[in-house]
């Protein structure tokens, strides 16, 4: 054979190839097309139910709380200013301890005082003297001018004289006093019982009536400062006396609470001592004073809290968990169960909160089944499959924080 038919030949062969392999590629296609028709007709149906716990929204009476920040302060300050001026010399209290009314906290130089009161003493005794002489002339005189033994005129001037000695002797005492009182104010004394603070002057220092030695704040009862609204404190006014009425008479009825910084809440229940006389015009809001026991001296001025009070019962109020409210583009919203086990959204308006949960103001009917998880996979119209929530759930659900 020659060479030309060889390659001829070879060449029919490798075609020939090619022609199976191309056969092969297109039925494995055909049959891939046809496998996908035949999936794309057995399409699947509707998603299954999802699994939902729901709750029953039930009207219930429920207690309003609010909460304001507080700042607490000394129920009496007192600042201690010495009534006499000289050079301290003695520190008679443990800066930052218990100190009792009239006890003695500083000490002032008392001699300059002491020299003032001798010489009003010695000018008291000469005009006792003098007193004590012109009575003697008036006791011997008197007998001589009914005698018509001396005139009349010298007796009139005796008692003048006996009547000025008297006067001198009152002035001279008064003097006296005077120098006593300011001998006792080189003791500086405490005027409240309470903790005395830091000394803002030294021993060695020259003091006078405008030095301000120390502070002492009465901290048993504690007084907490916060400012409430002008509703808050209409609501809070009822609170304490239904149709209106003092707030201050009826502050028993407004028991408050206070929760420290540390979030642990104080274990002694206050109330309501001091009420402002008017709001603040820029911020519409009324400053209220809250007075605390103490007993511990734990609370110290300067600290904070947050004081909590029922300001009203909202009676036949509908309770959501916040875990069941959704928001979308500033709308609230609440998934119910429909009665075809289908998913449907409710637009609500918020209340207060309460604990864990909202108040519904409107938007949610009276016993509706309100899903309560897996409310960011629901869309409307989904199907579900409601399950009671389980008994702590349901506990948690409905129940304030901290209750």
């Amino acid at each position: 054979m020659s060479v030309q038919r060889k390659r001829r030949a070879g060449n029919i062969a490798i075609n020939t190839a090619v022609l199976a392999v191309t056969a092969g590629v297109l039925t494995v296609g055909a049959g891939v097309l046809s496998g996908c028709r035949k999936e794309a007709a057995a399409a699947p149906g509707p998603p299954p139910a999802m699994p939902v716990s729901v709750i029953k929204a039930e009207p219930a009476d429920v207690p309003i709380t609010g909460e304001w920040v507080g700042t607490m302060d000394g129920y009496v300050n007192a600042q201690i200013q010495p009534q006499a001026a000289g050079y301290l010399i003695r520190q008679n209290y443990r800066e930052g301890s218990q100190v009792a009314k009239d006890q003695v906290l500083f000490e002032i130089d008392p001699r300059p005082f002491q020299a003032v009161l001798d010489q009003a003493e010695g000018q008291l005794g000469q005009a006792k003297a003098q007193l004590g002489l012109a009575e003697i002339n008036v006791k011997r005189d008197t007998p001589l001018v009914e005698a018509h033994a001396i005139a009349r005129s010298q007796l009139d001037n005796e008692l003048q004289q006996k009547a000025q000695a008297e006067a001198s002797v009152k002035s001279a005492e008064a003097a006296v006093a005077t120098a006593q009182l300011n001998l006792s104010f080189c003791q500086v004394r405490s005027l409240i019982s309470g903790i005395a603070g830091q000394a803002t002057t030294q021993v060695g220092n020259l003091v006078n009536t405008q030095s301000v030695l120390t502070s002492v704040s009465q901290v048993n009862p504690i007084k907490v400062y916060f400012s409430i609204s002008d509703s808050e404190y209409l609501a809070l006014t009822h609170q304490a006396s239904t149709g209106g009425g003092d707030l201050l008479k009826g502050a028993a009825k407004v028991p408050l609470t206070l929760t420290l910084s540390n979030g642990d809440e104080y274990p002694i229940k206050g109330h309501i001592a001091f009420v402002d006389r008017q709001l603040n015009s820029q911020t519409g809001a009324i400053r209220i004073a809250a007075a605390f026991p103490n007993p511990g001296n734990v609370l110290r001025p300067g600290q904070f809290g947050r004081i909590k009070a029922e300001t009203e019962v909202r009676h036949n109020a509908i309770l959501v968990p916040q875990a069941a409210v959704t928001e979308l583009q500033g709308q609230q919203q609440v998934y119910t169960v429909t009665a075809d086990n289908k998913a449907h959204v409710n637009n609500v308006t918020l209340g207060p909160q309460y604990g864990a949960n909202w108040v519904i103001e409107s938007g949610l009917e009276d016993g509706a089944t309100v899903i309560i998880d897996n409310v960011q996979k629901l869309r409307e119209g989904a199907p579900v499959s409601p399950q009671e929530a389980k008994a702590a759930s349901a506990s948690q659900a409905t129940q304030p924080a901290g209750r």
